[in-house]
């Protein structure tokens, strides 16, 4: 997928660039606010990573600017700002996602894919529910019967991918193309690992468990 990064520090934005390139995605760099604009509204891009204070045009009024002119692709925005009336500040300035700094990079992967997914998709759901088990897309916050559950960005893509097919089967096959975006089987026992830590996470210490191991089939999350 193709990301724009709208960040004036030069030395960050090479860093999320070479990232997102061993990620295998393409991304392009504006320096401030007001090349990010010009960039962003020739298109093409499948998310935006927005970071908040940038010189000309401040990160928030670029996106408030593209959505009044209808632009609707996914921005992520990045910034020091990690109250939360500032993540509140940013997700009503147009904002689908803020993440604070210093931030783990594995986690802007998983919510950069995590966008782009949704806008594949036309757009889904940010707050799942199966059962007692809650998953915020946007907090990044997993509860099951009001009991805050802390899990790794590939565990929160593992079930959100999950909760989205709760009650159906989902194959080895599946998880690998659509958690990992691997298109064939690196032969390893990654999935049974992580399905592994997972359970003890959402389903320990809890009267029922959910994830559940479909013989011959693969997994299912079922409330």
């Amino acid at each position: 997928m193709r990301i724009l990064i709208m960040e004036d520090d030069v030395s960050a934005a090479e860093a999320i660039i070479k990232g997102l390139a061993d990620a295998g995605h393409e991304a392009t760099h504006a320096p401030d606010g007001e090349a990010g604009l010009e960039a962003a509204r020739g298109g093409g891009f499948d998310v935006l990573v927005v970071d908040r204070m940038m010189p000309k045009v401040d990160g928030l009024t670029a996106v408030s600017s593209l959505r009044r002119e209808g632009d609707s692709t996914p921005v992520l925005f990045l910034s020091a700002l990690g109250e939360i009336d500032d993540r509140v500040t940013g997700l009503k300035a147009g904002g689908d996602d803020y993440l604070v700094k210093p931030f783990a990079f594995a986690e802007l992967i998983a919510r950069v894919e995590a966008l782009c997914r949704r806008k594949d998709t036309g757009g889904q759901a940010t707050l799942l529910k199966v059962g007692d088990l809650e998953l915020d897309l946007i907090a990044r916050t997993v509860h099951r019967a009001g009991v805050e559950i802390d899990l790794q960005p590939r565990e929160f893509q593992l079930l959100e991918f999950l909760m989205r097919h709760a009650g159906r089967s989902v194959t080895r096959t599946m998880l690998l193309e659509k958690v990992w975006e691997y298109h064939f089987d690196p032969q390893t026992n990654v999935i049974d690992v992580h399905i592994s830590r997972l359970r003890s996470k959402i389903d320990k210490g809890f009267d029922r468990p959910m994830l559940q191991t479909v013989r011959g089939a693969g997994y299912r999350l079922d409330a």
